[in-house]
Order: C-alpha cells, then sequence, then structure tokens
C-alpha cells in the first residue's frame, strides 16, 4: 500500500502527525467557502484511488495505533461498548461485512475463509488468527459487534429500525466527538440529535429519518461531519470532560497550529441483511492547522468557514470561545483568491 503503520500516541505526549500522503489524502468536509448543517448524503461507491473514500472501510497509516488507544478506553471504562440483547445478530451482521470489506480490499493484510459457518479470520497487522463458528458467540472472546470493532477505525453504532423509528441500541464509542453512548442507548433517532442546534428547525432530522427508513440492504451511503479539537485527542467523550475541556483555554497564537485540530467524521450507513438494523460506522480523522494549511486552498476555505460561521454553530462544534483567536492564525493564510468547487485539494 505504500505506507507503514505509525508508532503514535492519542493521549499524554501527543506523538499523533500525519504523513505526507496522509495530508493529501484528508477527507476536508467543506465544498465551498461556507457552512451550514445539512443531510449531505451520497451514495457510498468505490471512489478516488488513494483517497479515503477508495475502500468500504479505509485503513491508513494510524490503524495499529488506534487499536491501541481503543484498547486503553475500554480498560478505563467497558461501557464504552454495549449492545442490547436482542442486537447480537446485528453485530454477526456487521462482523460480516467487514471482514468480507477487508479482506477483498486489503488482501495483504486480511484473510477471510469460510467452510460453511465454520470461519478462519486472519488480521496479519494486529498479529490475530481466529477459528470460530458464525453465529455461535461462544467460539469468540468477544460478542461479535465488539470482536470486530476493536480491531476496526472508527466507533459504530447499530440502530434497530421499529415504529417508523430509528433506535440506537449497539454500539462501540471510543472516539466520539462529546457524546455518550451509555447516554444515548436506547433512544430514538431525534432523541439522540436532539443536541444539535439550527438543524430541526430547518427540518434536516425529518428529512434525514425519512431517507434512512428506506435504506437499501446494498446500497450504503455517506456523509462528511466536524468539529474541532485541541490536541489530537481521539477519546473526547462526556465522560473524560474535565481531562480535555480546559485545554481549549491555553492555546495561544504560538500554539494554535500545532494543538489546534480539524476532526472530521466519515460517517456511512448500512443496511443489514439478516436483522435489518442500520450499522453507522463514524470514522475519525485528524489534522493539525500547520498540516492542514500546507494546502493552500483548504487554508483560505477554513479561514472563511470558521470566520463566517453562525455563532450557535460554532458553540456546537466546540470552538466559539477561540473563534478569534482560530480566525486570526488562519487569516496569515489566506490572501483572498477565489477558492476551486469541491474538496480535493489544488494540484
Amino acid at each position: 500500500m505504500g505506507f507503514e503503520f505509525n508508532n503514535e500516541t492519542f493521549r499524554n505526549d501527543f506523538t499523533f502527525r500525519n504523513s505526507e500522503r496522509a495530508i493529501k489524502r484528508f477527507p476536508f468536509p467543506f465544498d465551498r467557502d461556507d457552512y451550514m448543517y445539512s443531510v449531505n448524503m451520497e451514495p457510498h461507491v468505490p471512489g478516488r484511488p488513494g483517497s479515503v473514500f477508495e475502500h468500504a472501510f479505509d485503513v491508513d497509516e494510524h490503524y495499529l495505533a488506534e487499536m491501541r488507544d481503543r484498547d486503553l478506553v475500554l480498560k478505563e471504562d467497558p461501557l464504552r461498548c454495549q449492545s442490547l440483547p436482542h442486537m447480537e445478530l446485528a453485530g454477526w451482521d456487521l462482523l460480516e461485512l467487514i471482514m468480507e470489506s477487508k479482506a477483498r480490499d486489503y488482501p495483504h493484510w486480511f484473510e477471510l475463509h469460510k467452510n460453511g459457518n465454520k470461519w478462519h479470520w486472519i488480521n496479519r497487522p494486529m498479529q490475530i488468527e481466529q477459528k470460530f463458528t458464525f453465529l455461535d458467540p461462544s467460539t469468540l472472546p468477544y460478542g461479535p459487534m465488539e470482536y470486530i470493532t476493536r480491531q476496526t477505525q472508527g466507533d459504530f453504532t447499530l440502530q434497530d429500525q421499529r415504529d417508523e423509528n430509528l433506535w440506537i441500541e449497539a454500539g462501540m464509542v471510543t472516539t466520539q466527538a462529546d457524546w455518550s453512548l451509555d447516554f444515548d442507548i436506547g433512544m430514538s433517532f431525534h432523541e439522540w440529535h436532539a443536541p444539535v442546534p439550527l438543524a430541526h428547525e430547518k427540518g434536516v432530522f425529518d428529512r434525514a429519518l425519512k431517507f434512512l427508513l428506506k435504506l437499501q440492504h446494498g446500497a450504503p451511503v455517506r456523509r462528511f461531519n466536524w468539529t474541532m479539537t485541541v490536541d489530537p485527542l481521539l477519546d473526547t467523550s462526556p465522560e473524560n470532560y474535565p481531562k480535555w475541556g480546559p485545554n481549549k483555554t491555553t492555546l495561544t497564537m504560538d500554539t494554535v497550529g500545532h494543538r489546534q485540530h480539524l476532526r472530521v467524521e466519515l460517517q456511512t450507513l448500512w443496511r443489514l441483511p439478516r436483522s435489518n438494523a442500520i450499522a453507522f460506522p463514524i470514522r475519525c480523522y485528524l489534522i493539525k492547522f500547520e498540516e492542514l494549511v500546507t494546502q493552500p486552498k483548504w487554508a483560505r476555505r477554513l479561514h472563511r468557514v470558521v470566520r463566517d460561521l453562525h455563532p450557535d454553530l460554532a458553540g456546537y462544534k466546540g470552538f466559539l470561545r477561540n473563534r478569534d483567536l482560530l480566525v486570526q492564525w488562519l487569516s496569515q493564510y489566506d490572501d483572498g483568491k477565489p477558492t476551486s468547487p469541491g474538496w480535493w485539494p489544488e494540484d
């Protein structure tokens, strides 16, 4: 694949970094110079070679470091992974989807061999080899959802569909942007989206729910979401707010470039075949401001988005306190020139 896995940390000494390749393929979320919350769904089909859209589940240079961080979070707080009893079949659906996708897209790293319900899974980067019986949880060290999401980047929720609604009833959530699986589990679609400002009045979530209830197996979709994070913390959970929240008060003009990160979620949604549940992978990507501004188009555009964003959204995205500081720092990289359409960097 042309890269090695980074030996890096997302806590304590914060050695996380993006290579030049990772910067170029970063999923910059703004296709224009302004932003308003929207459904912004598109088919999740194979995209530009080398991009985060190339494969169903992106595996990049941060894979092993992210899996190590997930293990640390789960040891500190096992409730970051929960599944209500009726969601076990959806967990098997998710396991099958991820194993088949990775074995197809990254055959040099992952293998899946099937002989009826007798399966053999090989994960070379994590040095895992597992023989198990599909649909028999006693043959795995964890439940099916937990087993495969301990080996897959990003957070995951599984949503049961009933009563013309979606209910979040299982998940592996260790890299979230200030929301809690333990708090949200059992909630309906509108309940867990309640904190989002402006979108409800515009009918965004009514339209999104109507769309998702009709989601078909074999036709996944994707969208972007984004926020800001001081320091490259994957785990910005409300449970740990005392550990990361105060960091917002410590930024200066001298430290913004290295410490302030744009945090982008590539969210995909999949209808699962046996359970009819919806899988919702939420893959988090981080980039330092000093890395991002190496792409002139992104530097100009981010300055304009941050400067002009509605205050309620700036608060929700986590940077209202520091907005003036961020605008001042980013303004150094905005020469006033027009930006080209779309989110790809200019070659």
